[in-house]
């Protein structure tokens, strides 16, 4: 797990914005894995869009075409 002090220092704009773009590639890559899994394990989408906090549609939506 990442630990908030060893992230790059925002005063190093350079160093601080690739960690934001790293970090973002990583949670999607994570976000569809976990998806795939839950639909796999025979989640609804209504289950998948609680635990991450929007509507069925929005997930639904967003992410169905990157797993399916």
């Amino acid at each position: 797990m990442l630990e908030f002090a060893n992230l790059p220092n925002a005063t190093e704009p350079a160093d601080a914005l690739a960690a934001v773009v790293a970090l973002r590639r990583v949670a999607d890559t994570l976000e569809r894995r976990a998806v795939a899994h839950a639909l796999g394990d025979g989640w609804t989408w209504a289950q998948i869009a609680e635990a991450l906090g929007v509507s069925r549609q929005a997930a639904h939506k967003r992410l169905a075409p990157l797993v399916s």
